[in-house]
């Protein structure tokens, strides 16, 4: 298990030198992106202005206040709470995410499954997972909201965070095939197997 500390954007090969278990914290910009974000770019046939290539996004619709736009405060909005949403409702985002757009790392909580798994391996990309509960936490990882996209899907839009230390987050797929979802989800059925035939349930 290693630890990464990764400047975005990054790179093909920096993204597949990541294996399910190891840690990874993220300096320089994050995206916030959520499911009408989503629904508008790929079902709608919006575009953004932002350059995602080699990037990583979260998923989230921030709490913000809106203040005048500042030095401190670039966008007109101060970060209130930032936390992760569940991320399983996107899961058919994950590909063209990846295709169009160029995003190499996917954070969120819940996980993903198979479809991302081989976005992952096919793309070169990992999904990186944070604890639910954490939102507080994950608020003071983030020193700015520098830009806001598609503002009229607020507070879906399209964030673009400067982030400092954001992280230890865990590699929970990997482009590798990876994912702990997978395998906790084989130890579940495995140990419920068990505890069916000790109790001679077929």
């Amino acid at each position: 298990m290693t630890h990464h500390v990764l400047e975005t954007p990054i790179t093909e090969e920096t993204v597949r030198a990541l294996r399910v278990g190891d840690t990874v914290t993220l300096r320089g910009t994050l995206f916030g992106i959520r499911d009408a974000t989503l629904i508008a770019m790929f079902d709608r046939g919006r575009r953004t202005r932002f350059d995602l290539r080699g990037h990583a996004v979260i998923h989230t619709a921030p709490n913000v206040r809106k203040v005048p736009p500042s030095e401190r405060h670039p966008a007109g909005y101060e970060p209130v709470c930032i936390g992760t949403t569940t991320s399983d409702r996107m899961e058919r985002f994950t590909r063209p995410l990846m295709e169009r757009e160029g995003v190499r790392l996917i954070i969120g909580k819940g996980g993903l499954r198979e479809h991302s798994a081989a976005a992952f391996r096919d793309l070169g990309g990992a999904y990186l997972a944070i604890v639910g509960g954490t939102a507080a936490l994950e608020t003071t990882w983030i020193t700015a909201i520098e830009d806001v996209d598609l503002d009229d899907l607020h507070p879906e839009s399209l964030w673009r965070f400067a982030i400092g230390d954001f992280g230890p987050l865990l590699v929970a797929m990997d482009a590798h095939g990876g994912s702990l979802y997978r395998e906790v989800q084989a130890e579940v059925a495995a140990r419920r197997a068990a505890v069916l035939a000790r109790l001679g349930v077929a």
